[in-house]
């Protein structure tokens, strides 16, 4: 299964402020959307409760990380560790997760993925959450995809997708 990371970025790593992202790109919005659609998508509790808004995304298995052991997520599969979650998704037949945040599980996740799906967003912003810096040596540019600002978008922005060079860290069996 390929453990792919999914976020958005400003150019100082930025992906939040005050438990909501500080810029509007519908045009982001739908790749992520069409990029994690008929997956599982794995999230932190904060990031279930403040993007998600406390309700699952359409049309993909939702796993929430939480440390508590009786939380319930209407809707969602619930994991105490990212290896858990990540093991739901392969034992349900999953070919690429994707965690979806927020700071904590990207940090936690980024030793074990095979790809980055990252929105590059041309602008340096104030906020409280970052996506964890990588090496681009471990990582080999597969794709980049630039769009200009126009009415909808305030800000330039790149869809880029990373695929790591080396075998990542294991964290689940493959033959399990």
């Amino acid at each position: 299964m390929i453990i792919s990371l999914i976020a958005a970025a400003t150019e100082n790593r930025v992906i939040g402020r005050n438990g909501g992202l500080p810029w509007h790109l519908p045009n982001d919005m739908q790749y992520f959307k069409q990029t994690t659609l008929h997956h599982h998508i794995i999230m932190g509790r904060k990031t279930y409760s403040e993007v998600a808004v406390n309700k699952p995304l359409p049309r993909r298995t939702n796993i929430v990380i939480t440390r508590s052991t009786n939380a319930h997520f209407p809707g969602c599969l619930t994991a105490n560790t990212l290896a858990e979650a990540l093991q739901i998704a392969h034992n349900n037949g999953e070919t690429e997760a994707f965690v979806i945040g927020g700071e904590q599980i990207y940090r936690l996740a980024l030793p074990y993925a095979h790809r980055i799906y990252l929105t590059q967003i041309h602008a340096t912003l104030e906020g409280d959450a970052f996506f964890p810096q990588f090496s681009l040596n471990e990582w080999h540019l597969l794709s980049s995809q630039t769009h200009q600002p126009d009415e909808k978008h305030v800000y330039a922005y790149t869809f880029t997708v990373w695929e790591r060079l080396q075998k990542p860290q294991k964290l689940i069996d493959p033959k399990e």
